[in-house]
């Protein structure tokens, strides 16, 4: 329930503050006094978005600040869930700054604007004089009678499910798109992969067969160099190993006359065996060395097809290929699991929407249910408010598809004369119908939806006389479950409220501001009876005024 409403710095209003009491309270006022502006200001805490235009002064920031209480409604459960503490009495503000920009805050916990219209939906109901033209709308036909049968717990679980179908769907044509795609391309990345995986290649292969390629290449004169060298150490007549035993036989000859000799000696010994073990192994690799065309033929075709394969996939070594080759291989194994991971999918998916159906049922058999109850109630209502002859029904139709609220669609069906056809609301009804329809609507399904407080602005667009009267004390009654505040132009209406406000301007030097205040017992008289007979009062008027509030 809303207790107190402070508004500072907004359009026309420089401060404002005011507290609201349960049950039934009117706001009255001039045209253009600024009863739209409060409604504006206060649907700021409700979550709509502002800009700097709100701004009166552009040099301060505009606050608006409600205090709700909250201790007899369900929704503590949700101030846990978005981790916020739970007060008995709620103290939501919104600021916008001289840039724009704004900030919400519940508890002095700062809150972005979905958390602050989801908490903000539970506490309060705007019902704004355009709002009837949602009669029109199908989705909010079928909300109203969602609300009329409490399906709130069981729409909420379908849209859990119906969020995890629809992703779940979605996944799955979205794999079957991919798979189909993929499929296409099986043929050439298999292709690919078998002309790498037929290669056969090894990360340190290019490099042992260039070094191989080279060495068969130019083994006639490997094998030269290395006869040669034999030639010079060992069989020329003047090899160095004659040259060698010839020094270290004059050595050993002065040996014993000479002490470093043995050092020397000693030292040629070393050179002569290094240099035999030279000569025996470029004897072995002289006789190892071969010239073989058909190896060289092998060697070439091979680094031949090496060097095609990287020039074909742009890159410069074995390792990139064999990375080529195993990233092919990963898509095609991709590509033929597909089959097994879309069956998974839509055994899932199959879960889901077994699941939702289930819901979907259980749904339109709540509305069904309550269908001839809600027709009867509106029917009910509005005879009481002048229309003993309006018929209205409620047409439910089951859907192929599921949507957002099930599989049903539901069509209001009204006529507010004898023996015409009821139509779609859009077609047949007038703005003060329309009005009553709404009233008789909101006044059914109120108390279902646990609203602690609905605001009507001008609900009695088109009606007067005892119309209006009835319609007052509808509004009245449904006060006694739930704080009705209403903005009317109606004398009738105003006279039925426990407390009354008045909305009016007061023209400064410079500016012009809007107010508000709560009337006392004999302001009120004068208020209702100016609504009565305009600005200039009258006994008569005085009178009828009197009679009215005695009346509620």
């Amino acid at each position: 329930m809303l207790k107190h409403l402070f508004i500072q710095n907004y359009a026309l209003i420089n401060a404002l503050d005011i507290d609201f009491d349960k049950g039934f309270t009117v706001i009255t006022g001039e045209t253009g006094a600024g009863k739209s502006i409060l409604l504006g200001a206060l649907s700021l805490i409700l979550g709509q978005r502002a800009d700097s235009s709100v701004l009166k002064e552009k040099s301060k920031k505009c606050i608006v600040e409600g205090k709700f209480d909250v201790k007899n409604y369900s929704v503590q459960n949700l101030f846990q869930k978005h981790e916020l503490d739970f007060e008995e009495t709620a103290i939501i503000r919104r600021e916008v700054g001289a840039e724009g920009k704004s900030r919400a805050f519940i508890n002095d916990t700062p809150v972005n604007l979905n958390v602050l219209k989801e908490i903000t939906s539970k506490l309060i109901d705007i019902h704004s004089q355009h709002q009837s033209l949602l009669l029109a709308d199908l989705q909010y036909q079928l909300s109203v009678i969602d609300a009329y049968a409490k399906n709130e717990n069981l729409l909420l679980e379908y849209k859990m499910v119906f969020s995890g179908y629809r992703e779940a769907k979605n996944n799955l044509s979205a794999l079957i798109e991919k798979a189909t795609r993929s499929k296409s391309d099986l043929d050439y990345f298999q292709f690919q992969f078998s002309q790498l995986d037929e290669a056969k290649l090894d990360t340190d292969e290019e490099s042992e067969l260039e070094k191989e390629q080279q060495a068969l290449t130019h083994a006639e004169e490997i094998k030269t160099a290395l006869q040669k060298i034999n030639y010079l150490l060992e069989e020329k007549d003047e090899n160095a190993l004659i040259i060698l035993k010839e020094i270290q036989t004059i050595l050993t000859g002065i040996q014993k006359y000479l002490a470093p000799a043995d050092t020397l000696i000693q030292r040629i010994s070393s050179i002569i065996i290094e240099l035999k073990d030279i000569i025996s192994e470029t004897d072995i690799l002289s006789s190892e060395i071969e010239y073989n065309p058909e190896r060289i033929a092998w060697i070439n075709e091979r680094l031949d097809l090496i060097y095609t394969l990287q020039q074909k996939h742009r890159v410069s070594s074995l390792g990139e290929l064999i990375s080529i080759r195993e990233e092919l291989q990963k898509k095609i194994h991709e590509i033929e699991s597909f089959d097994v991971e879309i069956t998974a999918k839509e055994k899932a998916t199959e879960t889901l929407r077994l699941k939702l159906s289930e819901i979907a049922d259980k749904l339109t058999a709540s509305r069904k249910k309550v269908i001839p109850a809600f027709e009867s109630d509106i029917k009910s209502m509005l005879v009481q408010l002048g229309m003993p002859h309006a018929s209205f029904f409620v047409n439910l139709n089951k859907t192929e598809d599921f949507l957002p609220r099930g599989m049903d669609n539901v069509l209001f069906l009204f006529s507010a004369n004898k023996n015409i056809e009821p139509q779609e609301i859009s077609k047949v009804a007038s703005g003060g119908e329309l009005s009553r329809l709404m009233l008789s609507i909101k006044s059914k399904t109120a108390g279902q939806n646990q609203l602690p407080t609905i605001i009507f602005d001008e609900i009695d667009t088109g009606v007067s006389g005892e119309i209006a009267d009835k319609m007052g004390s509808i509004l009245k009654k449904m006060s006694k479950e739930i704080q009705i505040i209403g903005i009317t132009h109606l004398p009738q209406i105003a006279s039925k409220g426990k407390d009354h406000c008045i909305v009016y301007k007061k023209e400064g030097k410079e500016t012009t501001s809007t107010h508000i205040r709560i009337l006392t017992q004999e302001e009120r008289v004068k208020e209702i009876a100016k609504m009565l007979s305009g600005s200039q009062l009258t006994e008569a008027a005085l009178s009828n005024a009197l009679e009215l509030l005695n009346g509620r």
